[in-house]
């Protein structure tokens, strides 16, 4: 039946996922052609106006040669004159006569002490050619600020007089391009002919004064505009539309590249719509398949989920009743067996906890019972020799019988460090004061953290009267504790015992220690067996604090964990 709905909803959607197809490769090839032809034009247009900025410049310096004191080369009325020239455009920074040996003779602005032009290559190239001519990225020896120089020789007949220098400022140049807008994702880049980018939109701070990427250098010279298609710097793919420098008229390269996935995000979208239909159209063919087969699927289905929704709602006894020999039937056949072992399984568990909770209460008082019977014969043996020791005797086994009897009962209540540890320790040693110090905050624990704290303590101080410090007349025991951000550090340090070494095993006090605290208590503890005692190391977390006195009762199915 599965496979018969999939091969109907197959079968109806295949003429429209073909046609969908179809569309989508249509579009995408009109669209990457409309691309490329606009990309191609932008860098035309872009192309069209730094000529134009260029051959305004040019035009420029024709007027300026045509000036008779720059013509007679008089300094004074040079200097002022070009002064004025250059504040009247905005395009530029300076603008400067130098003598053909690169020595400037007069200009905008004053000179730095001993400056030459002679080195430089635009400067070398108008003496050659004795023509204008247009540089590359320069570092201006004048304004310090990078430019575009443009030089054109002063002539006196057929000999070069001298040679009038500017140059574009980079930063106008940049605004300009900026101006014209360029649409998110694309971009426009201005280049010499060395490959310097001179201009660069977007992000000109980042590519500006850079060389444009060695596998794309050779379109900077290439024979004829063109448009390819790249991945950018920025690692966008673009459509390229370049235009190489061909001189004298563009002596610049310039480039549009256009973001694909930008001019082809209405596709896209459409795209998705479609897809998106198409999801819906199978989605309703699989309905209507479905409703037709309700009484074959989903009527067994609903019957097989009603069962499961009952037992999770307690009724234990519900069944499926399912028998058909159909693939349903068989899944609520055995479904029903699988409830049946479940509920006998539950009937057993049930009766092994009432049998545990039994043989805790027995073990509980026969525990009680042990420590009565251990005091009568202490009472009996030396109470009347010797009423000090056997007081002091008589109220070490009450404490230790407090403390099993809590353990047996797994009750607690919200109570302080100090108090915790004072309690399980009054079993083991008479005199806390002189053998044990105690140092901390008054921190207050839940109860679900109190009985795991008593328990650690109580089998640390049981291990050491047993081989550590407390066995020894003048051993100790120092006890410090800290709270910060709802976690209890706790230090357990022995001194004056006997030497302490590894132990070889694990015995059931260590599993203990390590396995006392619930999950939720994130308990870490870490034992370190020095030559002169024991340094036992425990951090759990406390959560929100109790209020002293709350009592908070443990849950019977705490779940223990450790990190050692």
């Amino acid at each position: 039946m599965r496979l018969k709905l999939v091969a109907v909803a197959i079968a109806a959607l295949a003429p429209v996922v073909a046609m969908l197809f179809y569309n989508e490769v249509a579009l995408r090839h009109q669209r990457n052609e409309e691309v490329r032809t606009s990309a191609a034009q932008a860098a035309r247009q872009a192309s069209s106006e730094v000529e134009r900025i260029i051959e305004g410049l040019h035009a420029l310096l024709v007027s300026v040669s045509a000036m008779p004191s720059v013509r007679h080369l008089d300094v004074q009325v040079c200097n002022d004159a070009l002064k004025s020239v250059a504040e009247s455009i905005p395009n530029i920074r300076t603008i400067f006569v130098a003598g053909i040996d690169g020595r400037p003779i007069c200009g905008s602005m004053a000179f730095p002490e001993g400056v030459v032009f002679s080195d430089r290559d635009y400067f070398r190239q108008t003496l050659e050619t004795k023509d204008f001519s247009v540089g590359t990225y320069t570092q201006s020896r004048l304004s310090d600020r990078p430019v575009l120089p443009l030089a054109m020789p002063l002539m006196e007949g057929d000999t070069i007089k001298a040679v009038i220098i500017s140059g574009i400022r980079l930063d106008w140049l940049q605004n300009r391009i900026t101006e014209r807008g360029v649409a998110p994702g694309n971009a426009v880049t201005i280049a010499d002919g060395k490959g310097t980018i001179v201009a660069h939109v977007p992000s000109p701070e980042q590519f500006v004064g850079t060389v444009v990427p060695e596998e794309y250098r050779r379109l900077i010279h290439a024979e004829q505009p063109d448009v390819i298609e790249i991945t950018g710097q920025d690692g966008t793919a673009r459509i390229l539309g370049y235009r190489p420098i061909a001189l004298p008229s563009n002596p610049l390269y310039v480039s549009a590249g256009f973001s694909k996935p930008e001019a082809f995000a209405p596709i896209d979208r459409a795209t998705l719509m479609n897809t998106l239909a198409i999801i819906g159209g199978a989605l309703f063919a699989f309905l209507a398949a479905i409703f037709i087969g309700n009484r074959f699927i989903l009527a067994p289905i609903s019957r097989i989920a009603d069962v499961m929704e009952k037992w999770r709602s307690g009724q234990t006894t519900a069944r499926t009743g399912m028998k058909g020999p159909d693939e349903l039937g068989l899944v609520g056949a055995t479904f029903d067996r699988l409830l049946d072992e479940l509920e006998e399984r539950r009937r057993q568990n049930q009766e092994a906890e009432e049998e545990r909770s039994l043989l805790v209460r027995e073990l509980a008082h026969r525990v009680k019972n042990g420590f009565t019977l251990v005091q009568a014969i202490a009472r009996q043996t030396f109470s009347r020799s010797d009423p000090e020791r056997y007081s002091s005797f008589a109220e070490r086994l009450a404490a230790l019988a407090g403390t099993y009897d809590l353990i047996l009962s797994r009750e607690g209540s919200a109570s302080p460090v100090r108090e915790i540890v004072s309690a399980a320790l009054r079993a083991h040693v008479s005199s806390q004061t002189e053998r044990i110090r105690l140092d901390g905050p008054d921190v207050v624990l839940p109860a679900e953290t109190a009985l795991p704290l008593s328990l650690v303590i109580h089998e640390l101080a049981t291990n050491a009267t047993k081989y550590g410090s407390l066995g020894s007349d003048n051993g100790t025991v120092t006890i410090e504790w800290r709270h910060d951000d709802g976690r209890v550090r706790l230090l357990w340090t022995e001194a004056g015992g006997p030497p302490v070494s590894t132990p070889t095993k694990k015995g059931f006090g260590s599993v203990l220690i390590e396995r006392a605290f619930p999950s939720k208590a994130q308990a870490r503890s870490h034992a370190d067996y020095r030559a002169e005692g024991l340094v036992f190391q425990l951090i759990f977390s406390i959560g929100e604090p109790v209020a002293e006195g709350e009592v908070d009762p443990l849950s019977r199915d705490v779940k223990h964990t450790s990190q050692t």
